[in-house]
């Protein structure tokens, strides 16, 4: 019996001795947490600060604060990305596209990577608004003065709606803005109308300019786009676009995400009508996407591929999703071609 007392007793004893080891290990355990906690916070910090600096360098000559910078990536970061596709190849090695006409140019070297169809002449619908952005920018008008939506700006021709109602005051900048960015047609319209001599003296203005930029197989005949008789091809819009990408506002409001305006008392947000400006894995210097059905689903871009400036023009595409597909398409097709290469030039499609 006692030899069971001192028995539970020295177990006992050993059990008390123990608790200091364990109560010291444990707390010899929180500092290590902590300093691994400091450490991964440092290192997010870290990754946050080179986010920051990759963005504000993305645009080029687009210049942007690094808190907005930092806002637009926490935004694309809470935006689903944009699906990667597969890229199928042809027997000469390039993409197969669903466009029906297609262009992508090396902006440095001038060199037409890949074509199709690029010298056909065929609707452009909403792409027609870059133009009309540069002849009201080539006017010096005042981007302050405020213009009215009338009857006059609405769509007779297809009876598209829109959410700028009739007597919506906007400024001339903001029209602008709108126009590029969310392909807002009663915006459009109305700064065609409010041009010096009005619609027609626009639209002259539009085909004076297409011609002093050497776009011979363009024609205007609305600042909208809506008139399936506004046609291009693809060389000539690769030309439009290269010019367009010279003016600091169309290249910052027609990659802009969003923007919220208020419309006759009340706040409404407007979204980029290409998916592509919201994608962490894409350097947008200019966008503007167009559909009609005449002409099918249409996209523009000056982009940065592999760090190169590139022109993609994307025509008569066939789905709703298609051309961002292509688009896709076409940047890993260039970036596996220039990895593989080491560098070198693209062979031309």
């Amino acid at each position: 019996m006692q030899k069971i007392k001192l028995i539970t007793a020295l177990v006992f004893a050993a059990a008390i001795a123990a608790m200091p080891a364990q109560a010291k290990e444990s707390h010899a355990k929180t500092p290590a947490k902590k300093t691994a906690t400091k450490t991964a916070t440092k290192a997010s910090s870290t990754h946050r600060s080179r986010t920051v600096k990759a963005s504000v360098s993305s645009k080029k000559g687009k210049r942007v604060s690094p808190a907005k910078a930092l806002y637009r990536d926490m935004k694309s970061a809470k935006t689903a990305p944009v699906r990667a596709v597969p890229v199928s190849l042809d027997r000469e090695g390039n993409p197969l596209l669903q466009s029906n006409a297609f262009m992508v140019q090396d902006l440095g070297t001038g060199k037409v990577l890949l074509e199709r169809n690029a010298e056909s002449v065929v609707p452009i619908a909403s792409i027609t608004k870059l133009m009309t952005a540069m002849v009201v920018l080539d006017a010096k008008l005042s981007l302050s003065e405020t213009l009215t939506v009338t009857d006059e700006d609405t769509d007779k021709l297809k009876n598209t709606t829109s959410r700028l109602v009739v007597g919506t005051e906007l400024t001339r900048e903001e029209m602008i803005h709108l126009a590029l960015m969310s392909s807002e047609n009663r915006a459009a319209a109305s700064l065609g109308r409010n041009y010096p001599g009005g619609i027609n003296a626009f639209v002259f203005a539009m085909n004076r300019k297409a011609q002093a930029l050497g776009l011979s197989e363009t024609v205007f005949h609305d600042s909208t786009g809506l008139n399936p008789q506004n046609v291009s091809s693809a060389r000539d819009l690769a030309k439009m676009v290269t010019a367009a990408s010279h003016y600091p506002l169309i290249r910052q409001f027609s990659t802009d995400d969003e923007e919220t305006l208020p419309i006759r008392g009340r706040d409404q947000t407007f979204r980029n009508t290409n998916a592509l400006v919201r994608s962490p894995d894409w350097q947008i210097g200019v966008s503007k996407t167009g559909f009609i059905n005449e002409a099918g689903r249409c996209l523009v871009m000056q982009a940065w591929l592999a760090e190169k400036p590139m022109v993609i023009v994307l025509l008569d595409s066939v789905g709703k999703f298609t051309r961002v597909a292509d688009a896709q398409r076409i940047k890993r097709w260039v970036e596996s071609a220039l990895a593989h290469q080491g560098g070198a030039r693209l062979p031309a499609g």
